[in-house]
Formats: structure tokens, C-alpha cells, sequence
């Protein structure tokens, strides 16, 4: 009779062997399976290459100067009289001269050094006043 001999130590190491392949397949699984989500900027539709300057009557322009330091400063046609507003204002101030002048054309200048936030925020105020006429122009000191 053959009599089995039991192993009387346990190991007490933890196999290795194949760690580096459970986490390969681990790393292809997740690198596969991850959805990213796509980075959304703002809806903007802007003209056609082909399409040409118009001259606008200066009495058609409301201007947004945003100042760094995220003051709004409204300016109204070839007017050098201005006027420093809140954000929460501008909504009101443009559904007015929207009913004054369904032409006119919201001209928004950002400074340069200005965190876009500032701008958004016009922008935004903008849309809540059904602005359908926004132009966004470079800032000249």
C-alpha cells in the first residue's frame, strides 16, 4: 500500500506569474470600454467665407464692452457716453432697444485679458433677451 504524503508546509507566497497579464487585460478592457465625452463650445453660427462686409448705420449698434475685471460697459452707436451695468441688467436693456429697433446689432468686445467667463455671461444674458443679431469684435484701445 502506497501511502500519499501530505505537504505539511504552506506556501506562504502569492503567485505572481501571471499578475502582468491579468493587468494587461485589465488595462485593454477599461481603454476599450471607457466612453469620453465630447467637448462642447459654444453654439455659434458663424457667416460663410463668401460672404461680403455691409456696412452697418452706427445707430443700428449697441456695444458690450467687457472689462477686465468683468465691469460691462455699454456703449450706444458713435455715443461716447457710457454706461457701467450687471449682468443682470443687460437682459432688460436689450429687450428694450430690441422693441426700439428690431435692426440693432449687439456688439460684443471682450479685453483681452478678460477670463472668457466675463463674456459667456453676456453672451448668455444676450440669448435670454432673444438677441438674434450678436456680433463678437476684436477690442481696440
Amino acid at each position: 500500500m502506497a501511502l500519499l504524503k501530505r505537504k505539511s508546509k504552506v506556501s506562504d507566497e502569492i503567485p505572481t506569474a501571471s499578475m502582468a497579464d491579468i493587468a494587461f487585460l485589465l488595462l485593454i478592457f477599461f481603454l476599450t470600454t471607457t466612453v469620453f465625452e465630447e467637448e462642447k463650445g459654444l453654439p455659434i453660427v458663424l457667416p460663410e467665407a463668401s460672404a461680403m462686409e455691409q456696412a452697418v448705420s452706427q445707430s443700428n449698434i449697441i456695444h458690450f464692452l467687457v472689462q477686465e475685471d468683468g465691469a460691462i460697459v455699454i456703449r450706444r452707436g458713435e455715443s461716447q457716453a457710457e454706461q457701467v451695468v450687471s449682468y443682470s441688467e443687460i437682459e432688460g436693456i436689450m429687450r428694450q432697444e430690441i422693441a426700439n429697433n428690431p435692426l440693432i446689432i449687439a456688439a460684443v468686445k471682450t479685453d483681452p485679458n478678460s477670463p472668457y467667463r466675463h463674456m459667456i455671461n453676456v453672451l448668455d444674458e444676450l440669448q435670454k433677451a432673444n438677441a438674434e443679431r450678436v456680433s463678437l469684435q476684436l477690442w481696440e484701445r
